[in-house]
């Protein structure tokens, strides 16, 4: 029996947590709402649903560790990339058009199934619908294309002066209005399941059914007044092109905004985002090829702001998404835990190092101190027993790493000398003629004659 087979990679298409209801109108892509995925085929899904079929009315899923016979198990995923694990929720390994588990084979040897999940749908596309031609899901112009992507027909449908592209069976694109979804019939996730025909990674609706977007994904230019929302690179779904210049403008209600970037991939340090405040022009952040943005929310202390995008003549890459909101004040509720504050503009366009904050708890810089004043206090003692220590003219043998020689070396009157031997040294008082001293010694090597005679110099002026 074959396992299943795995399928190729779909583009890492961001979701943003403004879910759009299905059938909603077009600028539900700046509506209230919560997606569970950030890419457009849920491989980032790591939610509890454990049942296949439309809102998890089908068949319980198998346990991922129950499932080594075939391709996909949490044996084969040990680092937790793709989110299995002990578990039975459903999950994407392959990159698949959705999440999927395995299920107890049944007669026909049927043994995965897709697992749709409302929550898991990328904002900005509408849903998939039923087109049965007559009259058409979407009113307006028509065309096709051998090369079609999404964002080709998304593109295109903006030219025309429609709000809403539809895709279907691969290679067709349609366009229409918001009154045209008001009559639009839903369809199950998993009947838009076609492959564009100019890129093997994305959707293009399905037989007699229409992948529903809005044409703002992707645009160059826009004005965004939402509380909330989300920005594309250009040409998103697809990757932005070389020597693009677009700009969009972020003012909606509050004194403060607060961006997260959902996807953050540029080409090279020539691809360029900058966040500027619009009322003064001044630079408050910049990303690039080599500057990612922080993986939390990040709050700028402005109440407006122009971002611009440009790309050098090589610039190829997926791009970015980003979702915003607008607070009431920058400090109306508490930075989420790994989130980025910006309360100034940084002079230049790299990032800024966060400095402590004012409300640091005092006791970890007690606990500093308390360890500075230690350390010096036991440096003073050693300090102090090493010179009692020569004061009454020891012996001092110190380590070596040479083979012993036999006998000290001797002074008038009260002897000293310095012997070495491994693996460490030794100090003993050395009165003339001491037997036991002498005895010790006979296994240690002196030092040389002029390190003993600066040695000497230094005991006899303490």
């Amino acid at each position: 029996m074959q396992t299943r087979a795995p399928r190729g990679f779909l583009l890492l298409l961001l979701f943003l947590p403004l879910l759009p209801p299905r059938g909603a109108s077009a600028g539900s892509l700046h509506g209230p709402g919560l997606s569970e995925c950030f890419q457009v085929n849920g491989a980032d899904y790591r939610g509890h649903q454990n049942r296949t079929g439309p809102r998890g009315a089908g068949r319980p899923c198998l346990f991922w560790d129950q499932t080594q016979q075939h391709s996909y198990s949490s044996a084969s995923d040990p680092q937790g990339r793709w989110g299995l694990g002990p578990h039975n929720f459903c999950r994407n390994p392959d990159g698949d058009v959705q999440p999927w588990c395995y299920v107890a084979e049944t007669e026909e040897g049927i043994y995965w199934r897709y697992c749709d999940i409302p929550t898991c749908h990328m904002p900005g596309y509408l849903g998939c619908f039923v087109d049965s031609g007559a009259p058409p899901a979407l009113s307006g112009p028509s065309g096709t294309s051998t090369k079609l992507t999404v964002q080709v027909c998304l593109r295109f449908c903006r030219m025309k002066g429609y709000q809403l592209a539809g895709v279907e069976a691969g290679y067709a694109c349609f366009c229409g209005s918001e009154s045209d979804l008001d009559r639009g019939r839903p369809a199950p996730a998993t009947d838009c399941d076609q492959i564009c025909f100019g890129h093997p990674g994305q959707l293009c609706g399905g037989d007699g059914r229409l992948g529903i977007y809005e044409v703002s994904v992707g645009s160059c230019q826009g004005n965004w007044t939402a509380p909330q929302g989300v920005v594309y690179s250009p040409d998103f779904p697809d990757e932005y092109g070389p020597d693009r210049n677009c700009s969009w403008a972020l003012s909606p209600p509050g004194a403060a905004l607060e961006l997260t970037f959902r996807l953050f991939e540029l080409a090279d340090p020539r691809d360029r985002l900058e966040l500027r405040d619009a009322a003064s022009g001044s630079l408050l952040r910049a990303f690039d090829g080599a500057r990612q943005p922080p993986p939390g929310p990040l709050r700028l202390r402005a109440a407006a702001l122009l971002l611009t995008f440009r790309s050098d003549a090589r610039g190829h890459a997926q791009g970015f998404a980003l979702t915003y909101r607008g607070l009431q004040d920058a400090t109306d509720d508490p930075v989420p835990k790994g989130s980025a504050q910006t309360p100034a503009a940084p002079p230049d366009w790299a990032n800024v190092s966060c400095s402590p904050q004012p409300g640091a708890p005092e006791a970890a810089m007690g606990a500093r101190v308390f360890s500075t004043v230690t350390a010096i206090s036991v440096l003073l003692l050693l300090l102090l027993s090493l010179l009692r220590l020569l004061r009454r003219r020891s012996c001092l043998l110190a380590p070596g790493k040479g083979p012993p020689a036999l006998g000290p070396s001797r002074g008038p009157g009260r002897s000293w000398a310095v012997w070495y031997r491994r693996p460490r040294g030794v100090a003993l008082p050395c009165p003339p003629g001491d037997p036991q001293a002498e005895g010790l010694a006979a296994s240690y090597r002196p030092l040389s004659a002029s390190s003993q005679s600066s040695l000497r110099s230094l005991i006899s002026a303490l």
